[in-house]
């Protein structure tokens, strides 16, 4: 299998003849011009914007300087191919908005762009010269000590040829001697680059592609992807239920008191028994159709809130309900939505399936959580683990708004279910 990193090549026979000890030495080397050239820059940019930020000219100048690091890593991560074929991926998120203040802010707010800077300060002051070191020793040492005939020809028989300025070399036979001990000290060379070439670009990966914390920052991302996507959904549902509340429902409000009119001016008959069910019919239509708009989002929800809509609820069930709310005020729309929708649902499953003979229902706010729980006598057994189960949904949206739906319901009873959501109220009476 072709090796992918310098560690794979590493511990094969074939190591030297293979292109990797080239590759070391390429990545060593561009590693240490790179680094060179940054500390040139850094010194002109910080000795040029000390110099203006007495008028305060120099701090846009400072400013881009702290952006430095973004250009250098990329070429850093385009420079890991040499060392790592797989490419290395952009720790940057993409701006919410285009424009060059949005990338601004987008960038100075990320931990990324704050660990290349300081990656490009530790190659600008430790990383190069230690590339340029061992390039040194490593490779132009070692052919130095190689070509030491070579000197000896160039100066002429008996001349002398100072090996690499430490000792000097008179004979042909301490010439070729010096110079197969510089051979074997290249290809111990070309191992130890090979060494830290992988261990320099470890760092470098680790540093620059290093995603520990970017994680935390997705997942802000996406909990706010989700908050907006359950905004636009109760958006959605708003808007169907005015348009079923001012459209069909007015047309068969309209359409039952003209079936209506029709009946009382036909005589009795087989038009008038027809029209009599017709007009029955129509006003079913109406009832089930006010169910659905009330299921959809209920008014009084909308216009009263939660405590309001509670009642209402509590008003409408089969079973009787004790209601104990003390809620503060108003809270966020999608709050009130999926407080209020956890009720109904508890209320028709302890309707449906607990046998229950009374349910209560408390809630209040209390250390910037607003909590409701409900309480019922029934036979228990209750779970939110089946695959179908409505309390399964509720807990999914709960937990957009990074809420809390806890149950217990042991078998044979009593049921008990807490929604806790962290949010503040308002006072929309002004």
């Amino acid at each position: 299998m072709r090796p992918r990193t310098v560690w794979q090549a590493l511990p094969a026979a074939r190591y030297l003849l293979t292109s990797w000890p080239w590759r070391s030495a390429g990545y060593l080397i561009s590693g240490a011009l790179a680094g060179a050239v940054v500390l040139v820059l850094i010194v002109i940019g910080v000795a040029v914007g000390g110099a203006l930020s007495l008028a305060l000219i120099g701090l846009p100048l400072l400013a881009l300087l702290a952006l430095t690091g973004i250009p250098v890593a990329a070429l850093e991560r385009r420079r890991l191919r040499l060392m790592d074929r797989i490419p290395a991926p952009d720790p940057h998120r993409r701006p919410e908005e285009p424009g060059l203040w949005s990338w601004t802010t987008c960038r100075f707010r990320e931990r990324a762009t704050w660990r290349e800077l300081g990656y490009v300060l530790l190659l600008a002051v430790v990383l190069w010269p230690l590339d340029a070191l061992a390039v040194g020793v490593c490779t132009v040492v070692p052919l130095a000590v190689v070509s030491t005939p070579v000197v000896m020809e160039v100066y002429g028989d008996g001349a002398e040829a100072r090996v690499v300025k430490l000792w000097t070399v008179t004979t042909w036979p301490e010439a070729f001697a010096t110079a197969a001990g510089g051979l074997v000290t290249l290809m111990l060379g070309c191992y130890f680059l090979g060494l830290l070439a992988g261990a320099r670009s470890e760092l470098t990966r680790y540093l620059l592609t290093h995603r520990s914390a970017e994680p935390d920052a997705r997942v802000v991302e996406l909990t706010r992807s989700r908050v907006r996507l359950v905004d636009a959904f109760e958006a959605e549902r708003r808007r169907i239920e005015r348009d079923l509340h001012d459209g069909a429902q007015q047309r068969i409000v309209a359409l039952t008191m003209m079936l209506g009119l029709a009946r009382l001016d036909t005589p009795p008959g087989p038009l008038a028994d027809q029209l009599a069910r017709a007009h029955e019919e129509a006003g079913k239509a109406l009832s089930e159709l006010r169910e659905l708009i009330h299921g959809i989002h209920p008014q009084v929800l909308a216009d009263y809130g939660l405590q309001a809509a509670v009642a209402d609820a509590a008003d409408r069930s089969m079973i009787p309900v004790d209601l104990d709310l003390e809620l503060p005020g108003r809270f966020p729309e999608a709050v009130e939505a999926a407080a209020y929708f956890v009720v109904c649902e508890a209320l028709a499953n302890v309707a449906r399936h607990s046998g229950a003979h009374r349910v209560a229902v408390s809630g209040g706010h209390a250390g910037g959580r607003m909590f409701l729980e409900i309480h019922d006598d029934g036979r228990g057994g209750a779970s939110t683990s089946g695959g179908g189960s409505g309390l399964t949904g509720l807990a999914d949206r709960v937990s957009v708004l990074d809420g809390r739906l806890s149950l217990s319901s042991p078998a044979g009873g009593p049921t008990r279910l807490r929604v806790e959501i962290p949010c503040e109220w308002t006072d929309r009476s002004a």
